[in-house]
């Protein structure tokens, strides 16, 4: 652990100093015009805003997302809240190879929000962050570690949701353009116009436009992103508000190899896809890069419809399409369609003795339309909620494969149908070929009740039907599938004001969660039934508890929330090769049972300084031994993947008007990769830093920034997270006598440093 302590002590001396640099550096400043006279000051930054929610919130706001890179992504930067774990291979956030964790529970297990719409997959329950919304157009980030909104349109949302609000256009004609060059050949360019009011409508928009680019940081590639955002918002009378929220993204990003730990040990960071392409090569980088294209809708409207009674709708659209490739080798005989053998050889271009390497396609194309409307009535002290979802979403699952040319390019890296191989007779060669419908219905009913001036109880129940309905289009036994499952979801809290400072607050909230799509269907190799499908495995559901305490002051703030968990049926996000494609698939865990707490605190001791810190402590159990086989694996008592028992947290942000800055400094303690916890990472630790200074005035009165921010810049040599766990990594007998081989675990290389520098313009 030395070298790993090591790396805290530094990040934290480094740490200080930056802060007693500004701290002096203000003081001599102020010491030149006035005495200070503190008298409290409020959070500038958005680190620790004030909550009086009953349950654990977290969020950081525009003031202290504009100092971070402008390329993070939404999951980097929640990295300093409490519970929030992130796994990021790529410093400036391209890359999807990444995953957030809260409380130990996966990105699947998290809800995303955008303008109120989910941004989920609907087959898997991941979310991308390096699709969203650019960060120059968001207003806040909030992380709710526990408890989802009793509306929230989100199902596989135990551990949370992470909220993106996109601030709205401005009252006045403007724009904004910001520059940005960094290490690794990063270029970005973003563009925002607003229009102001149109005309005498009470209209107003802004759309913006950005382009980044930047070289992998660790091997051969590099990736490109795209992204347009808009919003259209009208508002009109006595809180009346309708707005039009819409954002594209078009990318082509690698994807990062996750090793094995004893790939890591022979290799470290060198272990990466081949740079230049020989006849064979199936690792040459080019056959891992992915493309995609989503475009989201969000629609939300609130209207008073009367002093006491109020209509909320939030209606929602995506569209989206990308392949996840890889490269692999088929023969020109030998070949299968599900369980029909090909007897007719496939034409294979560039085909050396009958084999060739192509490009093997995971494409999935997703349509998904939903709306959740609500009426909210106040009588008296009681403030009811009524409301309904509904969620309709189709996903187009395929593997095919494509041809290379003689150079390894892939002749089309969208994996479109009409340039895959086909057979003989001329259909398609794939591996897998499915589509599935899922439709989601919810309604939901609650009441908060003011008892007191200062007591207050909420009640509700949510009630979630989905089906799924498939149909499996491989030549075998499987045709159709089908799984339909209910959950009835009660849910209370209760918030008690101590003072105008002091909040308590308790609730308990129960979730539940299906398996995802891919456990619903055949899986096929040589003929030959390798994983049968099935909509009969049984779903998570989980009940969570919390008891928190929070302090709002003038110029200290702080929150403190134990929790705990118990989840039946617990879902394990993972990892699995499906005929070559790396395919999100879940195990089922058993019983589990986690609690802990979180903590934060923020500190302002005169204006525009902020000294933020927080804290996780968790224990996380499993309850049973996991079925393997015919057999067990002896897993009771273990402790949950992918679960550091301590996180801490320290983040400053400083702005006198003139120079700003930021530190940002994140420990992560070990993380164990297999159920058997017989192969585990270490601790670690990252530092990010900004310096700037604002230029208004000096050339005129535009607002005019130039920042330099240095992301990771201890550049800790380190596994950042687990890709793919596994039951056990090493050979054990299980409790029934059965030797039960060990599987390797995949786990992703945290990101190298990199430096960006930031030229922003108003106008």
């Amino acid at each position: 652990m030395t070298i790993y302590v090591t790396f805290v002590g530094r990040a934290a001396l480094a740490t200080a100093l930056l802060v007693s640099a500004s701290v002096a550096m203000a003081a001599d400043d102020e010491q030149d015009r006035a005495t200070i006279e503190v008298t409290g000051y409020p959070d500038p930054q958005g680190l620790l805003p004030d909550q009086n929610a009953p349950k654990a919130v977290s969020s950081i706001a525009e003031a202290f997302i504009s100092k971070q890179a402008p390329t993070l992504n939404a999951f980097q930067l929640v990295n300093l809240l409490p519970g929030a774990n992130v796994s990021s291979s790529d410093p400036y956030g391209l890359s999807a190879t990444s995953s957030l964790t809260l409380r130990g529970l996966g990105q699947d297990q998290i809800g995303v929000l955008l303008e109120g719409a989910p941004q989920n997959d609907i087959g898997y329950y991941y979310a991308y962050p390096s699709q969203f919304a650019d960060a120059e157009n968001v207003r806040q980030i909030a992380l709710a570690q526990g408890a989802a909104d009793i509306d929230a349109p989100v199902v596989a949302a135990a551990g949370g949701t992470l909220s993106l609000t996109l601030n709205d256009p401005k009252e006045e004609m403007g724009g904004l353009i910001n520059l940005s060059a960094g290490s690794y050949d990063q270029r970005r360019v973003f563009a925002r116009f607003d229009t102001g009011e149109i005309g005498n409508s009470g209209l107003k928009a802004f759309i913006s436009y950005s382009n980044n680019r930047a070289d992998n940081w660790r091997g051969a590639g590099y990736d490109k992103r795209q992204h347009i955002d808009a919003k259209l918002l009208h508002e009109w009378g006595e809180g009346n508000r309708a707005s039009l929220a819409v954002s594209y993204n078009d990318a082509i990003t690698s994807t990062y190899p996750s090793p094995t730990m004893a790939d890591w040990k022979a290799s470290g960071r060198g272990f990466n896809f081949t740079k230049r392409y020989t006849d064979g090569d199936t690792s040459y980088w080019r056959l891992y890069r992915a493309p995609f294209r989503n475009l989201y809708f969000a629609a939300p409207v609130h209207i008073q419809l009367s002093d006491s009674l109020t209509f909320d709708s939030s209606a929602y659209l995506q569209m989206g399409h990308g392949n996840s490739p890889y490269g692999t080798q088929l023969a020109t005989t030998g070949n299968y369609l599900g369980t029909e053998e090909l007897t007719q050889p496939i034409a294979l271009p560039g085909a050396v003795d009958g084999v060739a390497t192509v490009l093997g396609n995971w494409t999935g194309k997703q349509r998904r339309v939903g709306d959740v409307s609500k009426l909210t009535l106040q009588a008296g002290i009681h403030s009811i909620t009524a409301g309904l979802w509904f969620d309709y979403g189709t996903d187009r699952v395929t593997q095919s494969y494509t041809s290379i040319d003689a150079n390894g390019r892939p002749v089309d890296a969208w994996g479109y149908q009409d340039k895959a191989i086909r057979t003989a007779d001329g259909r398609l060669l794939a591996y897998e070929n499915q589509r599935t419908v899922t439709v989601t219905k919810g309604f939901f009913l609650a009441d908060s009740i003011a008892l007191t001036p200062r007591l207050g109880i909420d009640i509700g129940l949510k009630g979630v039907s989905l089906l799924r309905n498939g149909r499996n289009y491989l030549p075998g036994p499987q045709s159709k599938v089908h799984v339909d499952s209910f959950a009835a979801l009660p849910r209370a809290a209760v918030h008690y004001r101590l003072d105008e400072r002091q909040q308590l607050f308790a609730n308990i909230t129960t979730n539940f969660r299906t398996p995802n799509e891919f456990s619903l269907y055949d899986s096929y190799y040589g003929g030959e039934l390798v994983n049968q499908g099935t909509g009969a495995l049984k779903n998570e559901y989980s009940v969570s508890q919390e008891l928190g305490y929070r302090y709002i002051g003038p110029n200290l703030s702080f929150s403190l929330t134990a929790f705990h968990y118990h989840f039946r049926n617990r879902q394990v996000a993972t990892v699995v090769n499906s005929g070559g494609a790396l395919v999100n698939s879940t195990i089922n865990g058993g019983s589990q049972t986690s609690y802990g707490l979180d903590g934060e605190i923020d500190y302002r001791p005169f204006k525009g300084f902020s000294l933020y810190a927080s804290g996780e402590y968790l224990h996380s159990r499993l309850d049973d031994d996991l079925s393997v086989g015919g057999d067990r694996l002896p897993t009771k008592g273990k402790r949950a993947v992918a679960a550091p028992r301590f996180q801490f947290a320290l983040g400053s942000t400083y702005d006198d008007g003139r120079l700003f800055g930021s530190t940002a400094l994140k420990y992560v303690g070990r993380q164990y990769a297999t159920f058997m916890n017989d192969e585990s990472i270490k601790g670690y630790a990252t530092l990010d830093l900004a310096i700037g200074v604002h230029l208004a005035g000096l050339i005129d009165a535009s607002a005019m920034d130039l920042r330099l921010n240095a992301i990771n810049v201890t550049n800790p040599r380190v596994l950042s997270g687990v890709s793919a766990i596994s039951a056990n990594a090493q050979d054990v007998t299980g409790r029934n006598g059965t030797l039960i081989a060990g599987s390797a675990p995949g786990y992703y290389i945290g990101s190298g440093r990199a430096f960006v520098a930031t030229l922003s313009r108003a106008f």
